[in-house]
C-alpha cells in the first residue's frame, strides 16, 4: 500500500494539473556538502536544526522519476544517501526485485568528487549495502578517480558499481522522451571535473547546477542558459560575502546569492522564476524560509529550494 507521504505527493501533482505518470524531478536535499546542521556548528541556526528536525536540510541531491516504467535515476550520492533512500523510496517505490541486492537506482549520476557530491558510494560497498553492479554515470576524468583511489576502487573491483562513460554536451537517453545533457562549469577540480545537468522531458527541461566558481568565469552566460529551461536549480551555497567569520570567502568560490541576484535582475518576471536557489551552506541565512533573506530572494522573483519539491518534465 502507498505511504500517506506517496499519496499526498501524488495527490499535490494532481492538483497542479499534472499527470500522475508526467515523469519528475523531486528534490532530496538542499543543502550544501556537510549539510545543515553542520558538524562543530554551534550558532543558532543550527542548534535549532538539531532541536527541530524539521529546519534542517539534507545534502543537494534530485530523483528523476519516470512513472510510466518505475525507472528512477539519482543525481549525486551525497552523506545522506542511507536517508535518501528513504525518501526516494516513499516518492516513487521499488520495482520488485528478486533476491540479492539489486541496485537501488536504474543509475547514479556524479556532478563532482567533492565530499557531498560521491562520498554517498561508500555505502555501496559490503560494509553497508553490498550493491550488485549499481550503474553510476561519471565523466573521464571521475571514472579515472574513482578507480584509482581507494576505497572507491574496491567498489569498482568487486562490482559494487558499474561505471558508464558520459561525455560533455551528450545527452544520455534515460527513457521515452527523457533524457540528461551534461555540461562543464568551472570549480575547484582537485580530483574530478565539474559538471551540471540538463534534465529534460517530454515537455520540460530543468537545469541543475549546484557548484560553480562564478558566474564569469563560465563560458556560458547563465542569462542565456535560463532562457533556455523552464527551471533553473543553481548554486545558493552563500548569501554574501562575509558569511564565514574568520576565514577568506575567496578559498570557496561561489557566486553570491546577491550577486546573482543582482545579475539576473533585468531579466523578465518569468525568467526570474525559473530561478530556485539550491546546494546552501549551513551559514547561508536563506536555509530560513522565513527570514529576511528569503524574503529578499522572492521580492526578486527567485525562490530557495525545499525537500521534497518537484518539477515535471
Amino acid at each position: 500500500m502507498p505511504s500517506l507521504l506517496l499519496l499526498s505527493l501524488l495527490a499535490a501533482v494532481a492538483a497542479r494539473g499534472v499527470p500522475r505518470e508526467a515523469p519528475r524531478i523531486v528534490v532530496l536535499g538542499t543543502a550544501q556538502d556537510g549539510g545543515f546542521p553542520q558538524i562543530g556548528c554551534e550558532e543558532a541556526p543550527c542548534r535549532r536544526a538539531r532541536r527541530e528536525p524539521r529546519f534542517a536540510r539534507r545534502v543537494a541531491s534530485l530523483l528523476i522519476v519516470d512513472p510510466r516504467s518505475g525507472r528512477r535515476y539519482l543525481v549525486d550520492a551525497t552523506p545522506d544517501l542511507p536517508e535518501q533512500v528513504e525518501l526516494a523510496r516513499e516518492r516513487s517505490p521499488d520495482r520488485p526485485a528478486a533476491g540479492g541486492r539489486p541496485p537501488l537506482f536504474d543509475g547514479i549520476f556524479l556532478t563532482h568528487a567533492h565530499l557531498g557530491h560521491y562520498a554517498g558510494l561508500a555505502q555501496l560497498g559490503r560494509e553497508a549495502y553490498g550493491a550488485a553492479g549499481q550503474e553510476v554515470i561519471v565523466t573521464q576524468r571521475m571514472r579515472a578517480f574513482l578507480e584509482s583511489n581507494g576505497p572507491w576502487s574496491l567498489l569498482v573491483s568487486a562490482g559494487h558499481v558499474n561505471l558508464r562513460d558520459m561525455s560533455p554536451d551528450v545527452a544520455i537517453p534515460i527513457g521515452d522522451g527523457l533524457s540528461v545533457t551534461p555540461f562543464l562549469v568551472p570549480h575547484r577540480d582537485e580530483f574530478s571535473d565539474t559538471v551540471g545537468f540538463v534534465i529534460a522531458g517530454p515537455s520540460r527541461r530543468v537545469l541543475y547546477i549546484p557548484d560553480i566558481d562564478k558566474w564569469e568565469r563560465w563560458e556560458r552566460r547563465i542569462e542565456d542558459v535560463i532562457r533556455s529551461v523552464d527551471v533553473a536549480l543553481i548554486d545558493g551555497t552563500f548569501f554574501e560575502d562575509g558569511e564565514i567569520p574568520g576565514r577568506s570567502m575567496a578559498d570557496i568560490p561561489h557566486p553570491f546569492i546577491v550577486e546573482t541576484v543582482q545579475r539576473l535582475a533585468g531579466l523578465p518576471p518569468a525568467e526570474r522564476a525559473k530561478i530556485v536557489f539550491t546546494h546552501l551552506n549551513h551559514t547561508n541565512p536563506a536555509c530560513d524560509l522565513r527570514g529576511a533573506a528569503a524574503r529578499r530572494i522572492r521580492a526578486a522573483g527567485m525562490s530557495v529550494a525545499k525537500e521534497g519539491d518537484v518539477f515535471t518534465l
